[in-house]
């Protein structure tokens, strides 16, 4: 069939501002994620609690992101995206109020409640947009997008430490989460206004007839197929090789990623190695430069340099995977506690670390496009789990915050990380042309 050349544009052009409310939302869910490490500090004081009700706060968001992954899957391909994301984005809305409060009336188990429905609506976010991306863009641009969208994540991340603390510091704890309510019921209803599930709910071509008319290749899939909720979930969960090497391996790699970030380090730094909760806030800062730059690199190299998801993904793990051996390795060496070396290993740490973009791609490309969302949803219950679990153990294991503790957890990570190596390459992708 011929395209219609200015309907093509259109169409083209239009998905960029479906992509850009998405893309603002998830900065917030990165921003919310992350901001435990940095503020950690200022909530133990505020609310007169210990490290471990810390990281039970960090980890409640994890949990319940763990928690909704199946059913986010099962609701972006039943509702559309537009509907999924819009309703859960103002969940997150509903949560900061509840934070709010719980700062009003120094109740730290509202708090955890606040930061656990945040993590239920954050959780409905991330998969809406990687159906987005697979029915809007072609399939040679998804690693990429997928790469910029964590750009913008992590943009949200280093809002989440330095300036977090500062914005706490100006408002206090109760304003500042008022203001996140505020904005974030915006993004919502914008999301409702723009977002659209598929090109042809605006009159548009879709992606698969503008690539079949650009080369010339028949179309083998349409976005609009529908699989069944058991279908998807059985074909996901028992394809062997093609789905546990990578569910295992994100389960450790990001688990480790946010133990370090999201949980772990900025009291590290603050009561081990003696720097100030300022200069420990910007060294987590390094983590979400280092992704930012990291991430759409990733998703280039894998679409246009080394046209492979897999070979990506290994780079990225082994050295990740080295960087966790050199933090564990010189924990406690005097020479290691100059803030210009640990500035670089945070970069370099997000920088390897963010490689992981690329496992959407590939997951995705091993399953039809109808079960994107539950496929991706399904791989995404993993990394969250091994935040959750791994935050939740370190709490107990660093109770003290002695040296002896730390290092005990930063092994965990190590040994979970040499396991990731090896699922990384026992993991399978699709041939690409």
């Amino acid at each position: 069939m011929t395209i219609n050349e200015e309907s093509k544009k259109k169409m083209l052009g239009y998905r960029w501002a479906i992509f850009g409310v998405l893309a603002i939302a998830y900065f917030f869910v990165y921003f919310h994620r992350t901001t435990g490490g940095a503020i950690s500090t200022t909530l133990q004081e505020a609310f007169g609690v210990g490290s471990a009700s810390v990281a039970l706060l960090a980890s409640a968001y994890l949990y319940a992101y763990t928690l909704m992954q199946i059913p986010s899957g099962i609701l972006t391909d039943k509702l559309g995206p537009r509907t999924a994301a819009s309703a859960f984005i103002a969940l997150i809305a509903v949560g900061s109020i509840l934070s709010a409060v719980s700062a009003n009336i120094n109740n730290f188990d509202l708090m955890i409640a606040g930061k656990f429905l945040i993590g239920i609506g954050a959780a409905v976010v991330y998969i809406p947009i990687m159906k987005v991306l697979a029915v809007w863009f072609r399939k040679n641009e998804f690693a990429s997008m997928s790469g910029i969208l964590l750009l913008v994540g992590n943009v949200g991340g280093i809002a989440a430490a330095t300036p977090m603390v500062i914005m706490m510091d100006a408002l206090g704890i109760e304003m500042t989460y008022i203001v996140l309510a505020v904005i974030t019921a915006a993004i919502a209803g914008l999301c409702f206004l723009i977002v659209r599930n598929f090109p042809a709910e605006k009159d548009f071509p879709s992606i698969e007839e503008i690539v079949s008319e650009e080369t010339g290749e028949p179309i083998l899939e349409k976005n609009t197929d529908k699989i069944g909720t058991v279908e998807a979930l059985k074909m996901t969960f028992t394809s062997g090789r093609k789905f546990w090497p990578l569910a295992i391996w994100f389960f450790a790699l990001y688990g480790t990623i946010m133990l370090w970030q999201a949980s772990q380090a900025g009291s590290y730094y603050q009561g081990v190695c003696g720097f100030s909760k300022d200069d420990a806030g910007l060294l987590l800062t390094m983590i979400g430069i280092g992704m930012v730059v990291g991430c759409p690199l990733a998703g280039r190299l894998s679409d246009r340099v080394l046209n492979s998801r897999k070979k990506v993904v290994i780079i990225g793990t082994l050295v990740y995977t080295v960087i966790w051996a050199i933090i564990w390795a010189t924990a406690g060496m005097e020479s290691m506690n100059n803030f210009a070396i640990q500035a670089a290993i945070n970069f370099l740490f997000g920088f390897f670390g963010g490689f992981f973009v690329v496992s959407y791609a590939q997951i995705k490309e091993l399953y039809p496009i109808a079960m994107a969302g539950t496929s991706t949803a399904a791989l995404n219950l993993f990394p969250f789990a091994g935040g959750a679990i791994l935050i939740t153990i370190a709490g107990f294991i660093v109770t003290d915050k002695t040296l002896a503790q730390y290092q005990t957890v930063w092994l965990m990570a190590l040994v979970l990380m040499v396991i990731a190596c090896v699922c990384a390459f026992l993991s399978v992708e699709k041939e690409r042309n």
